[in-house]
This record gives structure tokens, sequence and C-alpha cells, in this order.
């Protein structure tokens, strides 16, 4: 099974049958709780308990326990943990950009044959700590925008590397999340870029 896979239901001694969390779930619930402790509303006594319960819990009942009392705001059914839909990206008539205001989903795929697509960070909101964008195009262009301190690495998966360029070179910040491209670029070019620092 895949890291972050679900698997089957597990039916507890009451008779209710609870999803199974996955490495994932496990990890995000831990990080969760660790930024509680870094604003104060757990200590570090609570922090370690808390972060050995989610690691051996098995359901995604276990794992709500952990968080219920942080009051952090989830969107209405979700557990902590899952991730929305992949955003998919593909050219049909007209380029794509996508920029502005948007939440950052932790996988992207964005695909290309003539046209060019443009994936922008700077202004997007992104909880995760490691987001993956699979990048393929023909003979257009995949451009990513990523804000100062996010990291940025090119798969060991990609292929024809010469036609994959990285610019956001800035030194990454911890705290910020890591960009991983999977790029499959033919005789187009995926470009990685940083804004220009304000004076």
């Amino acid at each position: 099974m895949m890291d972050g896979e679900q698997g089957p239901a597990l039916t507890t001694s009451h008779g209710i049958v609870e999803p199974r969390a996955g490495h994932a779930d496990r990890e995000a619930v831990a990080e969760q709780l660790r930024v509680a402790a870094g604003e104060g509303r757990i200590d570090l006594a609570e922090l370690e308990e808390r972060i050995d319960r989610a690691y051996a819990a098995k359901t995604f009942g276990e794992l709500d326990v952990l968080v219920a009392d942080l009051l952090q705001e989830r969107p209405s059914g979700s557990r902590p943990g899952t991730d929305a839909e992949p955003l998919v990206l593909k050219t049909s008539l007209s380029n794509i950009k996508q920029n502005g205001r948007w939440t950052v989903p932790r996988r992207i795929t964005a695909e290309c044959k003539m046209l060019s697509i443009v994936i922008d960070f700077t202004e997007a909101t992104c909880v995760h700590r490691d987001v993956t964008v699979e990048a393929r195009c023909g003979t257009g262009s995949i451009q990513l925008i990523v804000p100062q301190g996010w990291a940025v690495r090119v798969d060991g998966a990609s292929t024809n590397t010469a036609h994959i360029s990285n610019k956001a070179t800035a030194p990454a910040d911890p705290t910020s999340p890591t960009l991983t491209i999977v790029g499959h670029p033919r005789a187009g070019r995926i470009k990685i870029k940083q804004p220009r620092r304000r004076r």
C-alpha cells in the first residue's frame, strides 16, 4: 500500500465502521499538533503524548480526538490529513494561467502540447509541507512561479532534464513548503522561478 492510501475500514467494538488512517493522515495530525504547541495551545508534555497516540492511531476517529479541542477549522466533511482532489491543468484550445488566490492541493498535474501553462503560487494558500507537480509538455511550455522561501527540487524520475530550468535558488525557509517537480518535457520547456525581491 502506498503512503497516504487508506486501508479497509475497521469495525470498532461498538459495531461502528471507521475508515482506516494512512501514514500521511497520521503525519498531518502530528504536524497540526506541533503547530499548536508552537502557538502555546498545548505544552510540550502534552505534545509528546498526543504525537505518540497519533502515530499509533488506526482510524480517523482516533485522530479526530487528538485535535478536536484545537479549534482549527477544516472544510466541512473533511478529515485531518485528507486532501482535496488533485488539480489537473490540461490545455485544449487556449493557454492556462493558475494564479491569484487559490488553495494548493498536495498533487498537481500539468499537461500541454503546443500551448503554455503558468502556475503561480505566490498568492496561493498552501497547508502542505510537500507538494508534487507532474509536468508534461510537447512543444509548449510550463512555468512555475514559487514564493521566496519555498524549496524546489527536480525529482530524479524526471526525463529530458536539459529542458527543465530551475532558477528558484534562493535560500529555503524550513517552515515553508517543498515543491517537487516530476518533469517530462519533449521539445518544450519547463521553467521554475521566483519573483524578484522588492527593494
